[in-house]
């Protein structure tokens, strides 16, 4: 079965599944043209793993507001609507026009609370102790504004969002026709009956961090005993529940060599999606310019995702580090980021205010507007927080 990607009256892209692995297909009298200009969209879909066909089968999968109109839809991943579906439209919509220079904020993440039982050491929002969070309508206007200015997935984070007074009806307020509402958390607090809570709310997908898949490193990197504990029952509490489940590890020197162990704890514990991102030299670990990973240590970890690409026992990778060698940095591109004071940063790695959510109803693309007209976030390079000439122009800007 083909799933449509992207069609208009002289061009269509399709996703068609094959042997575990997804091809792309594009037809239609402009194929020759379009195709070459979108091909680097395209080839994000190629040959990639997926995470299920529905086939009319929602039930464990997704929440019905998502399923219900299009029960024949690709899962592709935790971190995209179904395919199709208008969500998915939507976010090709923007795709196709960022291939031609026009970007809008596809994912806004939008920290709901600064409150947090872990200390984690490369936590990007770390807890200043000023109980800062945005209330239930402080968000919802957050949400109306993220979509309207073209976010398709909405993910709420903290601190530790499973906390919050209201999440459920933060997760429910989210329109499964524009946008996926994500969660990403550590596992506090991620009991059965939150599980169940989350899902009847209309949860798309949960992330659930890991730093390490030793219990003693995972704990150590969070700062709280027990924690490790937690994230692993958490899971499956999330799986039983029916949710979508990724496994968020931050790619750091002191793991980086334990990738085979990651791989195994994700199969163990039967997580829909694997994703990776590099350690980023903020919040906590603002300093730490020289805590990042190696030409070397890229080298491997690229070795692990082709690996992993022809092991079926292995689930579908999202790889943060070649996405950005690809793509280059999302921070003003295609990401967005919502602290628990307002303020509008281009990622939640980024420290720059450049709005307040707070000011007015136009103030998501006010700031979008201003972060697009600074060039910093249109030179296509790596990580900015990790370029060294970034953090010496900006770095009096960092909150």
């Amino acid at each position: 079965m083909k799933y449509p990607i992207y069609k208009n009256p002289v061009f269509r892209a399709d996703i068609e599944p094959k042997d575990g692995l997804t091809k792309v297909t594009a037809s239609g009298l402009l194929s020759p043209v379009l195709g070459r200009a979108v091909s680097k969209e395209m080839s994000f879909f190629d040959n990639q793993k997926y995470i299920a066909e529905l086939r009319g089968q929602t039930a464990g999968l997704l929440h019905a507001g998502y399923g219900r109109q299009y029960p024949n839809a690709l899962i592709y991943s935790t971190w995209m609507p179904p395919v199709p579906s208008p969500a998915f439209k939507r976010m090709v919509a923007g795709r196709m026009k960022a291939a031609f220079g026009q970007y809008r904020p596809e994912q806004v993440t939008i920290s709901i609370t600064e409150e947090c039982p872990n200390r984690c050491l490369h936590c990007a929002l770390p807890n200043k102790n000023n109980h800062s969070k945005l209330t239930v309508d402080e968000t919802k206007d957050a949400v109306d504004q993220a979509i309207e200015a073209g976010a398709t997935n909405i993910i709420f984070d903290g601190g530790e969002p499973l906390g919050y007074v209201g999440l459920e009806e933060l997760i429910s307020y989210v329109d499964p026709e524009k946008a996926i509402a994500c969660l990403f958390t550590s596992g506090a607090g991620l009991t059965e009956e939150k599980a169940v809570s989350l899902k009847k709310a209309g949860l798309y997908s949960i992330s659930v961090s890991i730093d390490s898949p030793y219990e003693e490193k995972h704990d150590e990197m969070r700062g709280v005993s027990g924690i490790f504990k937690k994230a692993a029952e958490g899971i499956q509490n999330a799986l039983k529940a029916g949710l979508l489940v990724n496994m968020y590890v931050v790619l750091a020197p002191h793991n980086v060599n334990d990738l085979e162990a990651v791989k195994r704890l994700a199969i163990e514990t039967g997580v829909h999606e694997l994703s990776f991102y590099e350690i980023v030299p903020t919040g906590r670990w603002l300093n730490q310019r020289d805590g990042i990973l190696t030409a070397e240590q890229h080298n491997l970890f690229e070795k692990f995702v082709n690996e992993c690409r022809s092991d079926p026992a292995c689930p579908k990778i999202f790889s943060g580090p070649l996405v950005i060698n690809e793509f280059g940095c999302m921070a003003g591109r295609h990401w967005l980021h919502i602290t628990p004071e307002g303020n509008i940063l281009p990622c939640s790695c980024v420290p720059i205010p450049y709005g307040c959510v707070k000011s007015g109803r136009h103030a998501v693309q006010n700031a979008w507007k201003k972060i697009r007209a600074d060039p910093a976030y249109s030179k296509g390079k790596s990580c900015l927080m990790r370029d060294s000439g970034f953090r010496e122009e900006y770095e009096d800007r960092f909150q």
